[in-house]
């Protein structure tokens, strides 16, 4: 394997990983600050700004499993940093990115939000009808698994 390629493989999918870690910890602060009782509808019954904390996964899954889901966001960044060696396409590479910075988006939430190591809450403020809260690190992780997924599917290789 080329080193050269894989080192700016790493640096595509950090660039957009860092980006995203940016963007969802800058949009939780604003919701935090801003949501709490107070919840904007942007689009009458399809979606709308609600802040929610969650102590689990997403659908209510693991409730209080903090530090288990941690420990599962930094093995999806390693397993990301490998699977960059075999990737070719660059739309893999951001697709890998925005799946470490979602995992590590919603780890700096367990990191900073909790009294232990990991069992903080992560914030969740997006809301679509019939569908938990969600937030910017978790439509990262989604949009970058779909991709992975149809590259899967779909690749003439």
């Amino acid at each position: 394997m080329n080193s050269l390629a894989y080192r700016r493989r790493l640096l595509g999918a950090a660039s957009v990983a860092v980006a995203i870690v940016f963007l969802d910890r800058v949009t939780k602060i604003w919701a935090e600050e801003r949501l709490p009782g107070d919840p904007i509808t942007v689009i009458n019954g399809l979606l709308s700004f609600e802040f929610a904390e969650n102590t689990g996964a997403s659908f209510g899954m693991l409730r209080g499993a903090g530090p288990f889901l941690g420990l599962a966001a930094m093995v999806a960044v390693v397993v990301v940093a490998l699977a960059l060696k075999s990737v070719v396409r660059r739309f893999e590479v951001v697709a890998l990115g925005l799946i470490a910075g979602g995992a590590v988006g919603n780890l700096v939430d367990r990191f900073i939000r909790g009294e232990g190591l990991l069992d903080g809450s992560v914030v969740d403020w997006i809301r679509l009808p019939n569908f938990p809260n969600f937030n910017v690190a978790d439509s990262a992780i989604t949009i970058g698994a779909v991709v992975l997924v149809a590259v899967a599917l779909f690749s003439r290789e």
